[in-house]
């Protein structure tokens, strides 16, 4: 996972937007998420999660028979 990120420039930044949006200060997580990537703490591991999980919904093509109404 970490090598993705290194890499994958548009994902560390999903990961980081992610982070910033869900800790969004000290109370939320005990670090910034400089800090946090270095020390892979578990908000960080949660971000990239999610980033990782956003990128293959955004990508995934679109069915329309989802969005079908009636």
């Amino acid at each position: 996972m970490e090598r993705k990120l290194q890499h994958d420039v548009r994902l560390r930044a999903a990961a980081r937007a992610i982070y910033d949006a869900c800790y969004p200060g000290d109370e939320w997580a005990p670090v910034g998420f400089e800090e946090a990537e270095r020390c892979r703490t578990i908000h960080y591991r949660q971000a990239v999660g999610a980033a990782l999980e956003a990128r293959t919904v955004l990508t995934a093509p679109v069915q329309p028979e989802l969005f079908a109404l009636g």
